[in-house]
């Protein structure tokens, strides 16, 4: 008869205990509300959501019903817009960046830079500081500064409003602006009626201007006859976004002298995301979880 060890009751109890804890182990998966290490991947048209208890949409992430890829956070009340980055509406709006107001009368956009000219804010308007002069009512038959300042460049255009009152034989005006480290840049010159007030509104894209540069305006007139007065009043004056690609201010030759006029000391060039390698992506499919 075969000798039967005596501690086999034992051997086999650690046994079970064996194939318990590896069966269990088999049926262990990482926890799926949170992420440890690694990155999380959504691509392919996918989306990341984030729902408030009321089902209001307030997260959104990925790629839009337009097939342009965004950003989106809302507000869980009544799941409007608060701020955007994409999900532009018109071709050429170049991944905007927009927060939007809580009216719910007039939805409307109260920050954003601007669509078509990728160095200018959009929103909100800037006023330009023009101030007047003691040549505002001159009499004249030379180019004098009736309206005058200075002001960084917010805004890609700028608008002014003035209106001129000349006496017999009419007058003149121009206006122009003079980027600091550049050279000056007729906006608009034209004649004023005589003994009538004539207004003019002059919209013009900051060329050749860097965000922040400062700008000189000035704002100049003129009596054609000697001894004739001309007077000058401005109305308004800011600068504003693009309302078309045809508006774009033309791209500045990036100098020295350039980019040391609109360097901020206290700037430092952004982070970019292409500065590290990309994570490496599995292709799609299932996949076995190893313990």
């Amino acid at each position: 008869m075969a000798a039967v060890p005596l501690d086999l009751l034992d051997r086999i109890r650690a046994l079970e205990r064996q194939v318990r804890e590896l069966t269990g182990r088999a049926q262990m998966r990482p926890a799926l509300n949170e992420v440890l290490h690694g990155d999380v991947v959504i691509g392919e048209g996918g989306r990341l959501i984030a729902m408030a208890p009321n089902g209001n949409r307030i997260f959104m992430t990925g790629e839009t019903p337009a097939g342009d890829w965004a950003v989106g956070i809302a507000r869980p009340t009544d799941g409007t817009a608060a701020l955007t980055v994409g999900d532009e509406n018109a071709a050429g709006a170049g991944q905007m960046v927009r927060m939007w107001n809580r009216d719910q009368g007039n939805r409307d956009v109260i920050v954003m830079d601007d669509a078509f000219s990728e160095r200018f804010l959009g929103r909100p308007w800037i006023p330009i500081g023009l101030y007047p002069t003691a040549r505002q009512s001159y009499t004249g038959t030379a180019y004098e500064t009736a309206w005058w300042g200075a002001s960084p460049a917010h805004n890609a255009v700028a608008v002014i409003v003035v209106f001129t009152y000349a006496g017999t034989g009419g007058g003149q005006v121009k206006v122009t602006m003079t980027p600091s480290g550049g050279s000056a840049r007729t906006l608009a010159e034209y004649d004023v009626a005589a003994n009538t007030w004539t207004q003019r509104t002059i919209e013009a894209p900051l060329d050749g201007v860097e965000f922040l540069q400062s700008v000189t305006w000035d704002v100049s007139h003129r009596a054609k006859n000697s001894g004739v007065n001309v007077e000058t009043r401005l109305y308004r004056a800011y600068t504003r976004n693009t309302f078309t690609a045809d508006e774009a201010p033309d791209t500045p030759a990036r100098t020295a002298t350039t980019a040391t006029a609109a360097q901020d000391p206290l700037s430092v060039p952004a982070a970019s995301f292409a500065d590290s390698p990309p994570a490496a992506v599995d292709e799609p499919g299932l996949r076995t979880i190893d313990d």
